[in-house]
């Protein structure tokens, strides 16, 4: 890669990874369902003139509805009720392997032995971090809404595969401009008026920030970088520098929110991160130079 790129890679993970602490700064003054239709409502904006995916409604509904209603609501909501940043950076990494079990069963993509190897190092991490529930502000409902989000994520991934070629930008903005709505509706019935409203009218200038950086640095500048890597690059290329994404949310939850880690959870955090590295860094075949 050219040292740009290289440079853009690094900084698009750091951008992701502090994308989890401005969550966190975020839910301090919104509710999760709330904050999740803000975050769509900001990264929609570039649907209004980028023309749509050339992608059938029924489709772009059904991935709007899991790729991110499903997967945003339900992390959102478990870093609300006991999922520190850090550690939900980390979590939901587990669902590169979900993924790898969706497409085996529904494809027919019979996993590799570094996919199982990877994934049994991945289940013996979440393992050691259920063990820590109730310790440092994890509570059981937040770590299995944080995997209820990753399965969803899996599963708008296998629809993602299936799709031909589009615009990552368009795609995204869309996706969210289709899920604005009936997100708005989610949250109504939830979290109520009384509470939507005195968030919105009671909103610093911090988590306004917050919003904007989680809508349009993470989502539309994240998507759209990433995007123009994959088309210069083969995704073996730049799929390993999705590891420092959990790392940078990691540091940047500890430097910036205090966060800690026992132990035993960071040794299920350097587990997870372990079998990622096991499932993404494919070693490199050597090469018999000919002779004679």
């Amino acid at each position: 890669m050219q040292p740009r790129h290289v440079a853009l890679a690094v900084f698009l993970s750091v951008v992701w990874g502090m994308n989890f602490v401005a969550i966190d700064v975020a839910l301090a003054g919104f509710p999760p369902l709330l904050l999740v239709c803000l975050r769509f409502l900001v990264a929609a904006l570039p649907a209004l003139i980028l023309p749509r995916p050339a992608i059938r409604w029924p489709m772009l509904i059904l991935i709007s509805s899991t790729l991110f209603i499903g997967q945003f609501s339900l992390f959102f909501s478990a870093m609300a009720v006991g999922m520190p940043a850090g550690l939900g950076s980390i979590v939901l990494q587990v669902q590169a392997f979900v993924t790898i079990a969706i497409a085996a069963a529904v494809l027919g993509e019979r996993p590799g032995a570094r996919q199982l190897v990877g994934a049994a190092i991945t289940l013996a991490g979440l393992a050691a971090i259920a063990a820590t529930v109730g310790v440092n502000g994890v509570t059981m409902e937040g770590l299995a809404l944080s995997l209820g989000s990753a399965v969803l994520w899996s599963v708008g991934n296998i629809l993602v595969r299936r799709l031909a070629p589009v615009d990552a930008v368009a795609l995204v903005s869309w996706l969210s401009l289709i899920a604005l709505l009936p997100m708005l509706a989610i949250a109504y019935a939830v979290e109520g008026p009384a509470t939507i409203g005195h968030a919105l009218t009671h909103a610093s200038w911090m988590t306004v920030g917050a919003v904007l950086y989680i809508g349009l640095a993470s989502t539309t500048f994240g998507y759209g970088a990433w995007s123009q890597l994959l088309k210069i690059y083969p995704a073996s290329i730049v799929a390993p520098f999705s590891l420092l994404v959990p790392v940078t949310g990691t540091i940047s939850a500890a430097l910036l929110l205090g966060e800690r880690f026992g132990p035993l959870r960071l040794a299920g955090m350097v587990l997870i991160m372990a079998g990622l590295a096991v499932l993404v860094l494919r070693p490199r075949r050597k090469v018999i130079a000919a002779t004679g």
